[in-house]
């Protein structure tokens, strides 16, 4: 059969929508300044879609040192891969800084999250290894698992008496094989908000023999006394072995780094191909990065607007009745029982009639007959934007629970 004739029949389980959703609610544009208010299809909308969580990636000192190390260094700048030509002292100086802010011996530079997490678990483990890895895990770990030639046991999620049965399994199998055991989780579930079972998990250490490596890229900035992360927030942070997070969601930037020991990070410095094969993180990302960094550690007040606003949205959308799951971060998911074609009438009623705008998420990625609505809180959200925002919330509730969104077209626009 054909390469392209197979791609063609078969799009794939979002693929298939391309044709009726693609630039409204697939592959969206939101135009303007970055804030917690854009414009999307011409109209200012009230933003909860981006993962800006500190207000750092549009804020003006941020701009200005952004700016100033472009005019400085060019995109370009260093060129190659750090191994063999692309390795500045500023790579190392920021590597130190971030070691010490998640409380590790030393940290390795990597340029995305999702490339670099897939890399350092290729990296990390060989066939006689085993992998045992939370169900609800990112994408990129199950993508960096899927490279895995050894065994691997998926725990349900956030469940203990799960996580130690794939454990009690692992354990038979590295026995035999002479390899050792891997256990990923993550510090929040970008999508539900739940923090992971970290404390539980670290627990299991005194029976079994394993390291934990942890996917903190929500938790980085946002969890724990010093913005740590959610090994800091549960107080097991020194329990995690190898300690991962992007720059994507408190820095509001580009990149990503991992912790831990001095002889595991330089291990994954000399061994992930992804580095290794890959030009080096561009300067300006460097510096721009370094400085946000530096306003996480100095100015608490970011954190502090950020958890004025998630306590807000969030009580006040149980108090209206809505169902926020168990989320225990900054990460705000709104459950409603409905059907795929319900919850396009139903963000478009949002959208449209409210100017809100959040992400969707339907069936294959959660169950049949449910909707899940995810909202993102920032530190520059304002109380107009929560009051307003709850308000929609709880006016598309009601007409879903009516059956109103059943029908054709939306009744009742504001």
């Amino acid at each position: 059969m054909d390469l392209f004739e197979k791609l063609k029949n078969n799009r794939g389980p979002l693929g298939q929508y391309a044709k009726s959703s693609e630039g409204y609610y697939i592959f969206p544009k939101l135009e303007g300044e970055l804030s917690s208010r854009m414009k999307f299809n011409g109209k200012e909308v009230i933003c909860w879609s981006i993962n800006n969580y500190l207000g750092l990636a549009n804020h003006p000192d941020v701009r200005d040192v952004d700016t100033q190390a472009t005019k400085d260094w060019g995109l370009a700048y260093p060129m190659g891969s750090r191994m063999m030509s692309g390795n500045t002292q500023l790579h190392d100086d920021f590597e130190v800084q971030l070691a010490d802010f998640v409380q590790k011996e030393a940290a390795v530079l990597v340029n995305f999250g999702y490339q670099g997490i897939m890399s350092a678990i290729d990296c990390l483990t060989d066939r006689r290894d085993v992998i045992v890895y939370d169900a609800g895990c990112h994408a990129c770990i199950v993508d960096g698992v899927k490279m895995h030639l050894g065994k691997r046991f998926a725990f349900e999620h956030n469940d203990v008496e799960s996580v130690e049965r794939c454990l009690k399994r692992a354990t038979k199998i590295t026995n035999d094989t002479g390899g050792a055991i891997l256990v990923i989780s993550e510090g929040v579930f970008g999508m539900r908000g739940e923090q992971g079972i970290l404390k539980e998990i670290v627990a299991l250490k005194k029976d079994y023999e394993f390291r934990l490596l942890v996917d903190d890229a929500h938790g980085f900035g946002t969890l724990g006394a010093t913005g740590a992360g959610a090994g800091e927030e549960q107080g097991v942070q020194d329990e995690i072995d190898i300690y991962f997070s992007t720059f994507a969601k408190s820095m509001g930037s580009v990149g990503a780094f991992l912790a831990s020991t001095k002889q595991v990070t330089e291990f994954m410095k000399y061994n992930m191909r992804s580095q290794i094969f890959a030009k080096s993180l561009m300067m300006p990302l460097v510096v721009g990065n370094m400085k946000r960094l530096e306003m996480i550690r100095t100015d608490s007040s970011f954190k502090d607007r950020l958890w004025r606003n998630v306590n807000a949205l969030q009580s006040g959308l149980k108090e209206r009745g809505l169902n926020i799951g168990n989320t225990n971060s900054c990460v705000t998911p709104v459950y409603m029982p409905g059907s795929v074609e319900e919850a396009t009438h139903l963000v478009m009623d949002l959208r449209e009639n409210h100017r809100i705008f959040c992400s969707i998420v339907v069936y294959p990625v959660i169950p049949k007959g449910m909707i899940l609505l995810r909202l993102i809180p920032t530190a520059v959200h304002t109380m107009e934007d929560i009051e307003q925002t709850l308000d929609a919330f709880e006016d598309v509730a009601a007409k879903l629970k009516a059956g109103e969104y059943k029908k054709e077209e939306i009744i009742n626009p504001i």
